[in-house]
């Protein structure tokens, strides 16, 4: 598969001294740098794979690199279909220590939003996919940036979500400071999306304005993702108490009869 296709035209192609042959086709991808580091595809052994490493000016400094090992002992550990996987910590000529990940053929939903490529599909997996992903991040106490469109990927053939760099630091628990902050930035998101998409989804709209609103928000991302799914936890609580009831009702039912 050639990578280039999809390239877009703000990436650089770099060459790479690997007398060993082990690396080749370093691709710098300026639209999904951070603040303290550079994200590139390249080949290793023949495979795509991205690389995520300091940029020159910390590169050296050893509170940077540390960070740099942190965030990947913190993602090696991370195992969740809608979140890019991190395989290892290397050093890579020319570039430095690099944390090593699948390579993501597709594209952001930034891109995605200025192209007016936005589908149904896509449409879907913000609600379903990515809610999966946020969940998961709050279960296992991650601290993280905002996420935001430039961090969604959907991949090229069946636009599966990944998300990319969601890990930084392991935590003992998630404040509701942070809980609150995932819950904005999805409304954030949507509310992006629903500004680009051919038609009305109000119930959508609401989900997304009501993230917003800091005055009542939704309390967990487990409860808007209940939202989405046009459930409440209310809902489901009454529902398992209902199914409980009947049962113990089944049970008593079963004793007397035998």
């Amino acid at each position: 598969m050639d990578n280039s296709t999809y390239l877009s035209k703000e990436e650089i192609q770099i060459p790479i001294n690997d007398p060993t042959g082990k690396w080749s086709e370093l691709t710098l991808l300026p639209e999904w740098d951070e603040e303290f580091y550079n994200v590139y595809t390249v080949r290793k052994h023949g495979k795509w794979v991205m690389l995520k490493a300091l940029k020159k000016e910390y590169a050296d400094k050893p509170e940077y690199r540390e960070m740099l090992e942190n965030e990947f002992d913190t993602r090696y550990n991370l195992a969740h279909p809608n979140i890019v996987m991190v395989n290892d910590l290397e050093i890579v000529p020319d570039v430095g220590l690099s944390i090593i990940t699948d390579d993501v053929y597709g594209y952001s939903l930034r891109r995605l939003i200025d192209e007016k490529r936005l589908t149904p599909k896509i449409l879907q997996r913000l609600q379903t996919q990515l809610l999966d992903a946020m969940e998961y991040i709050q279960e296992n106490h991650i601290a993280h940036n905002p996420i935001t469109p430039d961090t969604i990927i959907f991949t090229e053939y069946n636009e599966n979500l990944k998300l990319i760099n969601v890990g930084y630091a392991q935590e003992s628990h998630i404040s509701a400071t942070d809980a609150n902050e995932d819950i904005r930035s999805y409304g954030k998101i949507m509310n992006e999306v629903l500004n680009h998409v051919p038609t009305s989804l109000p119930r959508l709209r609401r989900i997304a304005n009501k993230c917003c609103d800091s005055s009542r928000p939704y309390r967990s991302v487990s409860d808007l993702h209940l939202a989405v799914e046009r459930r409440n936890s209310s809902q489901l609580f009454t529902f398992i108490c209902i199914f409980i009831i009947l049962m113990i009702i089944l049970l008593v039912w079963l004793t007397f009869r035998n």
